[in-house]
């Protein structure tokens, strides 16, 4: 394992796949052009659409869709391995599905990740949200190896579940990527601090590239994406909610150093109870 130079690509998608694509491709290449060997993107980068038929009238299954095919063409290209945070993808049983895919330098698709944990809240001042009357969740946790080493994967909502980074860490991975769209008022109180603690409780480094500003569906995200060293400490951040680029060199091997410092993971023991009171 070797440092290696990562990019974090910041968004402002909105409702036209196509210009996405497009604003996606240009972010990528010019992070491939400046060194970087792992690059990612946000949640929902081809589509942010809460309309629900608006949305289903433009959803393609995943091989028909040209995030695909782009993205595929663009880890080909500069030889990168190319996280696309999540796309919006339609599933064989006709829900959606929110799905992280990740390009290897030859352009091939060495693994997805559909989001488990659905974002069904009420937020407060009327802001309601239920992802799983669209989106169809996932069941499986996933790693696989990039940027000389291996990454667990997740996609937004999934941060506030603390297990699910154990169970990724324990697999073997040192890297964890959350691609995400976090709301502003739950940006502001929690993005940081659930970052940081993630990365704590695991001694992983942890990316978050994040989709930012106000939506042309009307949504308002948080930005500020952020990279996380296995320590806590936040190594590179976007103090802002535009579009742009977050760049960091990541060493995978301060991982097994803060693991050594702090093994928590080795420490984990079964615990029972407790029992439901009367």
């Amino acid at each position: 394992m070797s440092a290696v130079k990562i990019a974090l690509i910041q968004m402002r998608s909105g409702t036209d796949p196509e210009r996405n694509l497009d604003d996606a491709e240009a972010l990528v290449r010019e992070a491939a052009a400046n060194g970087a060997k792992f690059v990612a993107t946000p949640e929902t980068t081809n589509l942010v659409q809460k309309d629900r038929e608006t949305l289903f009238s433009v959803l393609r299954p995943q091989d028909e869709d040209p995030a695909m095919v782009r993205f595929a063409d663009l880890a080909a290209t500069h030889r990168i391995d190319l996280l696309g945070g999540s796309f919006a993808l339609l599933g064989p049983d006709g829900r959606a599905v929110n799905r992280s895919c990740l390009f290897g330098p030859q352009g091939e698709l060495k693994a997805s990740y559909d989001k488990v944990h659905m974002f069904d809240v009420e937020i407060g001042s009327g802001e309601r949200w239920q992802e799983s009357a669209n989106y169809k969740p996932g069941d499986r946790a996933v790693i696989a190896s990039a940027a000389s080493t291996v990454i667990g994967l997740s996609v937004c909502y999934d941060l506030r579940f603390a297990y699910l980074y154990r169970l990724l860490a324990k697999a073997g991975a040192r890297v964890l990527t959350v691609p995400s769209a976090f709301t502003r008022p739950t940006g502001k109180a929690h993005w940081e601090v659930l970052l940081r603690a993630r990365a704590i409780e695991t001694g992983s480094w942890v990316l978050a590239p994040a989709q930012g500003g106000r939506h042309e569906d009307g949504r308002k995200t948080w930005g500020h994406s952020m990279v996380i060293d296995p320590w806590g400490a936040v190594v590179a951040h976007l103090d802002h909610d535009e579009p742009g680029i977050l760049y960091a060199e990541i060493d995978p091997a301060k991982a097994d150093e803060a693991r050594t410092r702090i093994p928590a993971l080795h420490n984990d023991r079964p615990v029972t109870g407790p029992d439901p009171l009367a």
